[in-house]
């Protein structure tokens, strides 16, 4: 049997005997697209939302933390969604709302998957062997994943969870990689006369192209990681 078929092995067993974890990573992966749904007949009710006092931006941080860390909505909907009916003072708040989601999401990937890592490790020690080579690599991965618009957000935290890589480094080097993302949502939230035009302007060319681009680049960034040294 190959590696690989050795480690999807591993992890079949595993899920097998942990059906949590499969049904976590089901919510992660399909959630965000439900609370998509959902919102899109609801958004109407944040047009009577004011933030002003402290209160009310300790409020927003959390409650954008919760959507985001429980995977309930897209992280560049509640971007697109802030920039139109709050403007740019919400942004810093909206930035530390990422970084309070991805400390929760990477706990319950810790704690939903718990002992997976382990178990794939002691099975496949090459595949342990391999990560440990790339352990310097590791906050460029993050960077990459998290600019790269394939890769949801709440599927990258359970993915770092499972990889074993630093909280920390998820945080230092994850909210650099997600801001080009969220400032282009962002603005085109702001720059919008409506919600609907703002969602309309993120289906644009420019739109296009650029997601494109942050596509080559996270791809590129992500097989760097993934190939083998030469060294």
């Amino acid at each position: 049997m190959t590696k690989k078929g050795r480690i999807f092995k591993t992890i079949r067993s595993y899920f097998g005997r942990h059906p949590s974890g499969i049904f976590a990573w089901l919510w992660v992966s399909i959630m965000p697209f439900i609370g998509s749904t959902i919102f899109a007949v609801n958004y109407q009710v944040l047009g009577d939302v004011r933030i002003e006092s402290a209160l009310d931006f300790l409020a927003y941080t959390l409650i954008g933390a919760l959507l985001m860390g429980l995977a309930l909505l897209p992280t560049t909907l509640i971007a697109l969604a802030s920039g139109f009916f709050f403007g740019w003072i919400s942004l810093p708040f909206l930035i530390l709302g990422y970084s309070l989601a991805s400390v929760l999401g990477y706990g319950l990937g810790k704690i939903t998957n718990m002992g997976l890592t382990e178990k794939l490790f002691r099975k496949n020690p090459k595949f342990k062997a391999a990560l440990e080579s790339r352990k310097e690599k590791e906050g460029s991965l993050v960077f990459f994943v998290r600019i790269s618009p394939v890769v949801p957000f709440a599927v990258s935290n359970f993915l770092f969870a499972n990889l074993n890589i630093k909280l920390w480094k998820v945080l230092v080097y994850g909210i650099p990689g997600m801001l080009t993302r969220t400032v282009i949502a962002f603005a085109a939230g702001v720059a919008a006369s409506s919600y609907i035009a703002a969602k309309q302007s993120m289906n644009s060319p420019l739109q296009w192209g650029i997601g494109l681009a942050l596509l080559v680049i996270g791809l590129g960034g992500i097989y760097s990681y993934v190939k083998k040294s030469r060294k």
